[in-house]
């Protein structure tokens, strides 16, 4: 799409800058990866099979009712029977599942797409919401229409759900739509792009990376530190899970050849040496005539305090950590600087493993 497809596909090079290095790994590089991914696995960061598989049924059966809905919708409003038939929702998957780095009991965040004719604030709000509420396999069900991202909450056979609505400017919605087409944002409101975004910035980051297995597996790794370390939180200022594929992504871009024990202890040499407010991109800043402001610090004052500008790749290109203050910003660099000391020990260590234990721990 625009100008970040072309970051990829016309000069080969991933971001916005030449890597920092194109050195690939050396034999005790690829034996220390092969003990953190097991690690990773000990620490119960991957789901089971079984649970595996009943998301992907739930998701299944959560399209059918969307499904259904719509053409309930249609049908109760009098058009003709082709139009019922024709008539259609698609569900996507955003954030973690979509990104390939969910755990187990993860929430499942999803994206309903519409017609034009089924909007957010009755239909999904109050028709949807009645026909959830009467299902037997749903509980907790939860509406959060006036969010920043207008979602439902529930869950769906135990499996918990984040489901959000878009209606885009079509009669009939295909099942093999292309959320990635700047089209698709064609006569929405801002939530409505919001809402469609999530799922945007999710494939454009997968597009952006050399290699999605390093990055899955590392950004696993950081989400698990982060956590751990006391910094893993988007809505007290610290980093969320967007923001920190994004520093992830990034930094494979830098090294496009590393893998990822070699990318952890990169992640923390580049952001510790960091300049903010210089904002992390993995594409160029896309302009488009649909007119929705960009993060543009030039012409938009509030973008200039913005303290760690960490910009979305899908347009709108947006700061996905505008939460941060001047306070969390300090306390991440002290834990970027502590746990880039730590690093310092796999260079002349044999111990992995302990080497994870100890910038995992949580010590001030």
């Amino acid at each position: 799409m625009g100008n970040c497809d072309e970051v990829g596909a016309s000069s080969k090079q991933y971001g916005v800058t030449k890597p920092i290095s194109k050195a690939g790994p050396t034999v005790a590089d690829i034996q220390r990866t092969k003990e953190l991914e097991k690690f990773l696995v000990d620490s119960g960061l991957y789901e089971s099979e079984e649970e595996a598989a009943k998301r992907v049924e739930v998701l299944h059966r959560l399209g059918q009712v969307l499904k259904s809905w719509v053409k309930m919708l249609i049908r109760r409003r009098g058009y003709t029977d082709q139009m019922v038939e024709d008539a259609n929702a698609v569900i996507f998957t955003f954030g973690s599942y979509r990104l390939g780095v969910h755990g187990p009991g993860a929430d499942l965040d999803t994206l309903c797409i519409g017609p034009s004719y089924v909007n957010r604030e009755e239909d999904f709000f109050f028709v949807l919401h009645d026909i959830l509420a009467n299902m037997e396999e749903i509980t907790e069900l939860q509406p959060i229409p006036d969010a920043h991202v207008p979602v439902m909450k529930f869950k769906f056979d135990g499996i918990s759900i984040d489901l959000l609505y878009a209606s885009i400017s079509c009669l009939v919605v295909r099942d093999d739509l292309d959320i990635a087409d700047v089209s698709i944002l064609q006569n929405i409101d801002e939530p409505t792009v919001r809402s469609l975004n999530g799922c945007r910035v999710a494939d454009q980051i997968l597009k952006l990376v050399p290699n999605v297995q390093n990055f899955r597996t590392t950004l696993r790794c950081l989400k698990f530190w982060a956590k751990r370390r006391g910094v893993y939180s988007n809505v007290t200022g610290f980093l969320g899970g967007v923001n920190l594929a994004l520093l992830v992504a990034r930094v494979c871009q830098l090294y496009p050849n590393a893998i990822p024990s070699m990318l952890v202890s990169r992640f923390f040499r580049v952001y510790t040496q960091w300049r903010w407010p210089n904002p992390v991109m993995l594409c160029p800043i896309e302009e488009n005539e649909l007119g929705f402001s960009v993060w543009d610090p030039r012409k938009n004052p509030r973008d200039r305090t913005h303290h760690m500008p960490i910009i979305t790749p899908a347009y709108p290109c947006m700061n996905s950590s505008y939460n941060v203050s001047t306070s969390t910003l300090r306390v991440m660099m002290e834990q970027f600087q502590y746990s880039n000391k730590i690093c310092g020990v796999i260079l002349v260590s044999c111990y992995v493993l302990e080497f994870f234990r100890s910038l995992l721990d949580f010590k001030l």
